[in-house]
C-alpha cells in the first residue's frame, strides 16, 4: 500500500512513512493510492465482533508490511484497553430510526481518543524499532490536544507540543492539556483562534530546515493514520444495525472534516452508507460551500461548541482531491487561491460529485441549547453541544435508512453550556474528579512562528542536554 499527496508533488510513501511524516512536503495531505474494498461477506462477518477485531479487519489492508498481524493486534488491544465501556463505541437509540453512537468513553472523553490512543501505540512501536526520536506538534480546537497529550505523555522518544487558542476552549479541555506532569508534553496557549494555530503548524511543516532539524511529526487529522482509525467505528455501528444487508446514514458534527471523511472512506471500502450529513454550528463554511459552491472564510465566531469553531477545514482537501478526479495540480491551485484570497470556487463537476455523497445543515446557538434540553426530556440522553448540533441536523435528514448521529464528546467536557441548556451540571467521571485541583503547566505564546520555533528548539535542547548528562 502506497500513499500519495493530494497536491501531487511529494514523494510516494509507505504507511509507516506517511504516519511519521504527517503533512506532505508539497503542503498536501497523504491518501492511499487506492482504497481497498471489503466483500459483503467480510462486512457481514463483523456483526457482533469485539471492537478490536473489527479494527484489525478494517485497518489491516492499509498498513502493508509495517507490522505483523500479531504485532498489530497487540497494539490495537493496548490502545483500547483503557476505555470505560466494554463495547468501546456503544449505540443508543434516541428515537424511531435514529441512533446515537457514543464516542466519548476514552481517556479524555472525546472521539479523538479512538485515533490518538492507537497512534500513540503505533508511533512507540515504530520509533522503538528504529531508535529514532521525533517532535510532535499539534494544533487543537480543544479535543485533539488533550487526546494527543494523553497518548504520548511519558514516552521516551517523543516530545509533544500542543497549540490551542487562548481563551477559546472549555476549562475542562484546557485543564486536560495543562495538568499532565510528564516533562515531554508542552501546552502552548496561542493568541488567536484555531485557524491561527493550524496556520502556524502548517508553516512549521513547510519550513523544511526546521522540520528536518527537529524531526517534526504531526498527529492532527492531517495524519492519515488518524483518519484510518476513525473508519472503524462506522463499520462497528453500521453492522450492529444490519449492514451490509441494509444501508445506513450518518450525521457527523464536524469542523476539520476528518471525522466525516473517515465515513467517506468506509463508504468507498464497501460499507453501504446512504448519506453522510455534515453538521455545522454558526461557523458554517462547509455547509455554505456545499450549498453555494464557494468556499469562503469569514472569520471564526466563538460558540458553545468550540471544537467546531474552524474556518479552514484541512481534511476537506482530501474530499476535493477525489472530487477533482485525483488531480493534484487542480487541488494545489485551489489551496493557493484559498491562501491568497481567502476563498475558492468548486467546479460544477466536483461540486456535483461532493453532493452525491454529502448533505449538510447548520445549527444556531439557540437551536443547539434547545436540542440539549429536548433530547434530555424525550430520550433521557444528556448531549454535549457538539453532539447536539449533530442531532439537530440529523432530525432534518431522517429517511428510510437508520440514522446514526456521532456523539463526539462527553457532556462533562462542556459543563457550563450543558447546565445552561438543561439545568443539569454533568459531573466528570470518578477517574477525573480531581481535575480542577491539579496544577497547570502552560506557556502563553504570540502568533509568531519564529518565537514558537525558538521555544521548541530550546526545550528539545534541554531534553538532549539532560539526557547527555545522565539526568
Amino acid at each position: 500500500m502506497q500513499y500519495i499527496s493530494t497536491r501531487g508533488a511529494a514523494p510516494v510513501l509507505t504507511f509507516e512513512q506517511a504516519m511519521l511524516t504527517g503533512l506532505a512536503r508539497d503542503g498536501g495531505l497523504y491518501v492511499p493510492e487506492s482504497i481497498p474494498t471489503l466483500t459483503e461477506a467480510e462486512i457481514t462477518a463483523m456483526a457482533g465482533l469485539p471492537y478490536e477485531d473489527i479494527a484489525f479487519r478494517v485497518m489491516k489492508p492499509f498498513i502493508g508490511e509495517t507490522f505483523t498481524d500479531a504485532e498489530f493486534k497487540s497494539l490495537i488491544a493496548q490502545a483500547y484497553a483503557g476505555f470505560g465501556h466494554a463495547a468501546r463505541a456503544p449505540l443508543k437509540q434516541l428515537a424511531p430510526n435514529h441512533f446515537l453512537l457514543e464516542l466519548f468513553h476514552g481517556p479524555t472523553l472525546a472521539f479523538k481518543d479512538f485515533a490518538m490512543q492507537l497512534i500513540g501505540q503505533l508511533f512507540q512501536a515504530s520509533l522503538t524499532r528504529s531508535g529514532d526520536r521525533v517532535t510532535i506538534v499539534g494544533a487543537t480546537s480543544g479535543d485533539t490536544g488533550s487526546a494527543a497529550i494523553e497518548a504520548f505523555k511519558g514516552l521516551s522518544n517523543v516530545d509533544v507540543f500542543i497549540l490551542f487558542p487562548h481563551g477559546r476552549v472549555s476549562e475542562v479541555q484546557r485543564r486536560q492539556m495543562t495538568t499532565p506532569a510528564e516533562s515531554n508534553v508542552h501546552a502552548l496557549a496561542v493568541d488567536g483562534d484555531f485557524d491561527t494555530c493550524q496556520g502556524l503548524l502548517k508553516d512549521m511543516f513547510n519550513d523544511f530546515d526546521f522540520r528536518d532539524r527537529v524531526r517534526l511529526a504531526g498527529v492532527n487529522s492531517i495524519n492519515w493514520a488518524r483518519v484510518l482509525a476513525q473508519v472503524v467505528y462506522y463499520f462497528s455501528a453500521a453492522t450492529s444495525l444490519g449492514a451490509p444487508l441494509r444501508a445506513v446514514d450518518f450525521t457527523v458534527p464536524t469542523g476539520n472534516f476528518g471525522d466525516i471523511f473517515a465515513g467517506y472512506i468506509a463508504r468507498k471500502m464497501g460499507l453501504p452508507i446512504g448519506k453522510l450529513v455534515i453538521a455545522t454550528n454558526q461557523n458554517d463554511i462547509l455547509h455554505r460551500c456545499l450549498t453555494t459552491g464557494v468556499y469562503q472564510t469569514e472569520g471564526v465566531t466563538p460558540s458553545i461548541s468550540p471544537s467546531m469553531d474552524i474556518q479552514v477545514s484541512s481534511n476537506f482537501e482530501r474530499a476535493l482531491f477525489d472530487a477533482y478526479g485525483r488531480d493534484g495540480k487542480a487541488v494545489a491551485q485551489l489551496m493557493d487561491e484559498l491562501k491568497t484570497t481567502g476563498q475558492f470556487t468548486v467546479s460544477q463537476g466536483a461540486l456535483q460529485a461532493l453532493r452525491e455523497v454529502f448533505a449538510s445543515g447548520r445549527v444556531s446557538e439557540a437551536e443547539t441549547s434547545a436540542t440539549i434540553k429536548a433530547t434530555l426530556a424525550q430520550s433521557a440522553e444528556l448531549l454535549c453541544p457538539h453532539s447536539a448540533v449533530g442531532v439537530a441536523v440529523a432530525e432534518d435528514h431522517l429517511g428510510s435508512n437508520p440514522m446514526i448521529t456521532l456523539a463526539t464528546a462527553h457532556p462533562a467536557k462542556f459543563p457550563d453550556a450543558v447546565e445552561a441548556a438543561s439545568g443539569i451540571r454533568p459531573p466528570l467521571p470518578p477517574r477525573m474528579a480531581d481535575l480542577f485541583q491539579r496544577e497547570e503547566r502552560v506557556t502563553r505564546m504570540p502568533n509568531d512562528r519564529a518565537a514558537l520555533q525558538a521555544l521548541i528548539l530550546q526545550r528539545i535542547s534541554n531534553v538532549t542536554t539532560s539526557n547527555a548528562a545522565g539526568v
